[in-house]
């Protein structure tokens, strides 16, 4: 069997070079890596990751920690980190940190350990500083779904804040005024910032913050059951919601209706995310597009870009939520 050595000997270029042949790396030149190609179908050679990681120095791998691997949000993001690295020759490692921070450091170590060439992390628990101290080691770190001021050149995210503010502005222009939110956990830094949208819209409208049309849930469908079913308890009434996610969304929606409310004429509701089954829900789920597919492949390329040297162009860091309107929320009746 061939070995890369002898594809180094016969094309007569380093060892180096043929490993960046076999990346696609594009600072060789075209004759060069006809050269390469010539030697390699010659000798009948077919690169494998170990070949390739010794050439190279790298083990052609990415680790990627996410919160869950259940659920169409997480199914998205892993599809997109996925699908960009194996086009490019590359694998990831996926583990879970559940949104616990020793859960999440003892994900991240297991990944260091596994001499992933980067990380990618979806974490909500560990701290910034944390993860701020985390970059100085060996293993190149890359954050989705959350920023991190000093590592900047190393984030994907979303203006979150931008979507709770939009969320709530959307029903504030269809006449509501007395609107509830079931928010995600308040330790977790895109709820956080989406239930700041959802005040700043409030404010801009002169309409005060109520404690009683406020409930703070787990990002699941259980827990928009739970939270709609505690607003309709109090006796404050409203006839908006903002939700801090689809899933909270359709379980508040499948109680509401349940519970004898008729959607969207008497409660509207707005979810976050834009996950696949918005579109099926009943009445189809209005919703603020949160683009976790394309972050997911901006944060390959980034990984593609940094440490393999690759020519990515046009990445895009910091991306703008959008309204997604279907039928879910509609104009307050006046009678």
């Amino acid at each position: 069997m061939a070995t890369i050595y002898q594809v180094s000997e016969l094309a007569k270029v380093s060892l180096a070079t043929v490993s960046r042949v076999m990346n696609g790396n594009a600072k060789v030149s075209d004759k060069t890596r006809e050269k390469v190609l010539a030697a390699m179908k010659e000798l009948g050679y077919r690169p494998n990751s170990i070949a390739q990681s010794l050439a190279s120095s790298r083990g052609n791998s990415i680790g990627l920690l996410v919160s869950e691997l259940d659920g169409a949000f997480f199914g998205e993001m892993m599809a997109g980190v996925e699908g960009e690295l194996r086009a490019a020759g590359k694998h990831i490692i996926v583990t879970t940190g559940h949104s616990i921070e020793e859960k999440e450091k003892e994900g991240i170590e297991f990944l260091i350990s596994r001499n992933c060439d980067a990380i990618i992390l979806h974490v909500e628990a560990v701290s910034d500083e944390y993860l701020v101290e985390l970059s100085k080691g060996k293993t190149p770190i890359f954050i989705i779904s959350r920023y991190v001021e000093q590592l900047s050149e190393h984030c994907i995210s979303l203006d979150n804040e931008l979507g709770g503010y939009l969320a709530t502005k959307s029903l504030l222009t269809l006449g509501h005024t007395n609107i509830a939110c079931i928010a995600g956990p308040q330790y977790k830094f895109d709820a956080k910032a989406r239930f700041k949208g959802y005040q700043r819209a409030l404010a801009e409208h002169g309409i005060p913050f109520k404690d009683e049309l406020f409930y703070t849930a787990d990002f699941k469908e259980t827990g928009g059951s739970e939270g709609i079913a505690h607003l309709m308890a109090q006796t404050q009434k409203f006839t908006g919601l903002v939700c801090g996610n689809d899933e909270m969304a359709s379980g508040a929606m499948t109680y509401a209706r349940e519970h004898g409310l008729s959607l969207p004429s008497e409660l509207s509701v707005i979810g976050f995310d834009d996950v696949i089954f918005a579109r099926y829900l009943y009445p189809k789920l209005t919703t603020i597009l949160n683009p976790v597919n394309e972050m997911g492949k901006m944060a390959a390329k980034l990984v593609l870009k940094q440490v393999y040297q690759t020519e990515e162009k046009n990445i895009q860091q910091v991306f703008k939520p959008s309204l997604i309107v279907r039928e879910s929320a509609t104009a307050l009746s006046n009678t």
